[in-house]
This record gives structure tokens, C-alpha cells and sequence, in this order.
């Protein structure tokens, strides 16, 4: 799994650069359009949202937890629309302060190692964007993704009452994924091998689950499929309005840009994040299908 530092290289260093782009809660995740592209990304949120509490029966009094809560805009939902002040983990502390700050219940924690007793149980739980980051490519090099994805799907079941359901929304690859020892950070720039490359380097120690039936076939000893749905479109589209809200000028948003040329430049990565800020590679992955994505309403059996 992606560990503190990997989540802080990731999330915290760009905390800023985020929010003053995307908003104080900024919803780092792909929105939900169902096909229309004429909605606001801000509307097309607050789709996923609604969508979400509807498929989770989430209402005033429930008991709602969140495996990975970002800045916290799910939280800030639910609590605006629901009256519930849900409980949310993460691993960055950029994030953790910043929902502190906007009055949210979020805790410095692994999602992997939660257990009844830290929190209690929940009638609904929520991970939207963090699976990605729950395997990572030594452990599946290893053999050991599946065992880690079993094992989270049961610490979920293990905080909620049967017939408790929990919302996944994850990217997964895609058919045309390729094979993970032919990434090459040196390869032709317009390659799925270099491609690939720079996205595992931009997302360090995470490896994403091969498609939908293995998410299914590893939950499956605790959970159910309810409904499941492809957001590819949606997240291609999602990253094309961030990709135009984090280009607009703001003088205290670029001088944050200038201030991490020297860190990157330190750790030579200079380069490489500056080519995911000119051609977004998860983007064009999603484009050819290497990648996919997917939302799962699962219930437990």
C-alpha cells in the first residue's frame, strides 16, 4: 500500500495548488455526468454525491464512515444535506488539516487496519478515489493483491450490520493495460509504456486492480453487488475542467508552483511532474482504455 510519505508526496505537497484551484473541500475524484457533458463539474458532484447517499439509504442518524476522505467534500455533504457529521480518514496531513479547519471528523489512519473498536460500527461506509492506493506494485509483483484486497473488503464488513452497504469508486486498468515490466520512463513520450511509467511515479506505491471482476470476486465472500457502473467518460472530463481551473492564473497559486521547482529539482522529479502537468497521462490512459473506473454499490451477505 501506498504509505505515509507516498500519500503526502501525492496530496499534501499540492494541498494548496488544490484548494485555491478547486475549492476550500476540493473534490479530487471523478464526478458523476451520466453522459451529460453540458453540467457544470460542480453539479456533476454534487450528482455523485446524491447518487451515493440514495444507493447507501444514508439519512439523518446514520452512522456513516469515509475510507479515505480527501478535503473532505463527501463529509461536507452529507453534513449539509443530511445533518450527519460522518467520520472520515486519510493519510496526508495537508488533508487532515485542512478538514480540521472546516469542522469535519477526520482522523490520521490507515483505512486498511480500522477496526470496530477505534470507531464503532457504521450503517453505510464510503471509499471514493482511495482504493488506488491500497495495493502497491511490489505486492502485486509479489502475488499479494488479491489477498490485500480481500482482507480490506473484510476490515469493511467488519463495520457494518448485514445488509450494510458500502460505496467503491475506484480506478481499475483497463482492457488495453499493458504489461507492468515494459513501463519505461525513458520510452517514446507518446507510448502506454511511458505513459504508464509517469503515472506510477506520480502516484508512488499504488497499483490498481485489474478491472471490475476482481473487485467483485475479492469482496465477494462479505459483500454482494448492488449495482455497478463504468465512469470512464465522466472521469476523462472531470480531469479535463481540473486541468482547466489548475492552469488559471492566480499570483499566490503560482508562486506555490515556483515554490516546489527546487524541491522537485532536488529530488529530480522536476521533469517528470512537469510532463503530468502538460499531458495529464491518467487522462490519456483513460482515453485508450488502459484504464478504466468504476462505481460499486455493494451490500454485505
Amino acid at each position: 500500500m501506498a504509505n505515509k510519505q507516498d500519500i503526502d508526496f501525492t496530496y499534501t505537497t499540492l494541498d494548496k495548488i488544490f484548494r485555491l484551484s478547486i475549492g476550500e473541500t476540493a473534490d479530487f475524484s471523478a464526478a458523476m455526468y451520466n453522459g451529460d457533458f453540458t453540467m457544470s463539474l460542480k453539479d456533476a458532484q454534487i450528482a455523485k454525491h446524491k447518487f451515493i447517499t440514495d444507493q447507501l439509504h444514508i439519512h439523518q442518524g446514520s452512522r456513516v464512515i469515509e475510507l479515505g476522505s480527501g478535503w473532505g467534500p463527501f463529509l461536507k455533504y452529507i453534513k449539509e444535506e443530511k445533518g450527519i457529521n460522518g467520520i472520515g480518514l486519510t493519510l496526508s496531513d495537508g488533508q487532515y488539516e485542512a478538514c480540521k479547519r472546516n469542522g469535519f471528523d477526520v482522523y490520521i489512519k490507515d483505512c486498511r487496519t480500522i477496526k470496530p473498536t477505534d470507531f464503532g460500527t457504521f450503517d453505510a461506509a464510503v471509499s471514493i478515489g482511495a482504493f488506488e492506493h491500497f495495493c502497491s506494485l511490489e505486492e502485486y509483483k509479489a502475488g499479494m493483491q488479491e489477498k490485500v484486497y480481500h482482507n480490506f473488503f473484510k476490515t469493511v464488513a467488519d463495520l457494518l450490520p448485514v445488509g450494510g452497504r458500502f460505496f467503491l469508486q475506484t480506478m481499475t486498468f483497463g482492457k488495453n493495460m499493458i504489461d507492468c515490466d515494459t513501463m519505461d520512463i525513458t520510452a517514446d513520450k507518446n507510448s502506454n509504456e511511458y505513459l504508464m511509467a509517469l503515472t506510477a511515479k506520480h502516484l508512488p506505491g499504488s497499483w490498481l486492480p485489474y478491472g471490475l471482476e476482481m473487485l467483485v470476486n475479492t469482496a465477494a465472500p462479505y459483500f454482494k453487488v448492488i449495482n455497478s457502473s463504468s465512469g470512464r467518460l465522466d472521469y476523462i472530463e472531470t480531469i479535463k475542467q481540473w486541468r482547466k481551473m489548475l492552469r488559471s492564473f492566480s499570483l499566490k497559486k503560482y508562486a506555490l508552483y515556483s515554490s516546489l521547482v527546487i524541491p522537485y529539482i532536488r529530488q529530480k522529479k522536476i521533469s517528470h511532474m512537469w510532463q503530468v502537468f502538460r499531458i495529464s497521462p491518467i487522462m490519456v490512459c483513460f482515453e485508450r482504455e488502459v484504464m478504466e473506473h468504476y462505481r460499486i454499490v455493494f451490500e454485505k451477505v
